[in-house]
């Protein structure tokens, strides 16, 4: 059974990390341009925010939050449009943040076990929500970390963002128009900080993918691009997913242009 506590414990310090980069910054510092065409540090922090408000809102008013989308002027900016919304002067936008994140920890941790909780063309659990929220605090926080020109080194709170990657693998694929393959795909990858090897996926698996865990975890965020990961997929099946992977809810993401040359 999944510990929403533990889980919940590791999204407060995920984003307690990511406050930390920004919380000292100068007013510059927040208008830094970060990989996401368009957007600053202040976007990522304020899209953060955002998420965290629906999110809360699908943890305790289902209504409302259903009343934000069929409000909304244009679904294909709404995640533009959020962190538009949702942008202040930096210390109004730490603690909006702030304030949010332990708001949605609170409705979390209160829904009912086994109750699934409305999102963009799905419906999750408290626990997989959480396990959601981890993945965009660490995603946007690699923007954040790009802008500032900050290595972080990875922790075993990426165990969270693999497994997600992993069993999105039909989302992906749907994402992109494709269907959904029956073959099953084998994932084994070298967990930072020698934590030894994370294996999902049935052992006898033809379709493999392999390599280092933040490599994995980069791609299916489509932080970096597969020509610049070290990541092997064996198989076709695992070899086309490399290509669509997402392990965020909705329509296809802008994906990262590769940095070395890609082969055919």
């Amino acid at each position: 059974m999944v510990d929403l506590t533990a889980l919940l414990a590791d999204l407060a310090v995920e984003s307690e990390q990511l406050d930390a980069l920004v919380a000292e910054l100068p007013a510059d510092g927040w208008e830094r341009p970060t990989p996401a065409p368009g957007w600053t540090v202040a976007h990522q922090i304020a899209h953060l925010a955002w998420t965290d408000h629906v999110a809360g809102l699908a943890a305790t008013d289902a209504d409302a939050f259903y009343a934000t989308v069929l409000s909304a002027p244009d679904l294909t900016r709404l995640v533009d449009d959020g962190a538009e919304s949702f942008l202040a002067p930096p210390a109004a936008l730490l603690t909006r943040w702030r304030d949010g994140r332990v708001a949605l920890a609170a409705a979390l941790a209160a829904t009912p076990a086994g109750e699934k909780l409305p999102w963009y063309g799905t419906r999750m659990s408290a626990a997989s929500m959480t396990t959601a929220r981890i993945m965009e605090t660490w995603a946007h926080g690699a923007d954040v970390a790009d802008a500032l020109d900050v290595t972080r080194a990875p922790t075993a709170r990426l165990r969270h963002v693999a497994h997600l990657g992993f069993r999105t693998l039909g989302h992906g694929f749907a994402a992109h128009g494709r269907d959904t393959p029956a073959a099953p795909v084998r994932v084994e990858l070298a967990a930072p900080a020698g934590g030894g090897v994370w294996a999902f996926g049935p052992a006898d698996a033809t379709d493999r993918v392999t390599g280092p865990a933040l490599d994995f975890c980069l791609l299916v965020t489509q932080r970096r691009h597969r020509a610049d990961l070290a990541l092997v997929a064996v198989g076709p099946v695992a070899d086309e997913w490399l290509d669509v992977a997402q392990a965020f809810a909705g329509p296809p993401g802008g994906k990262r242009e590769p940095t070395r040359e890609v082969h055919p």
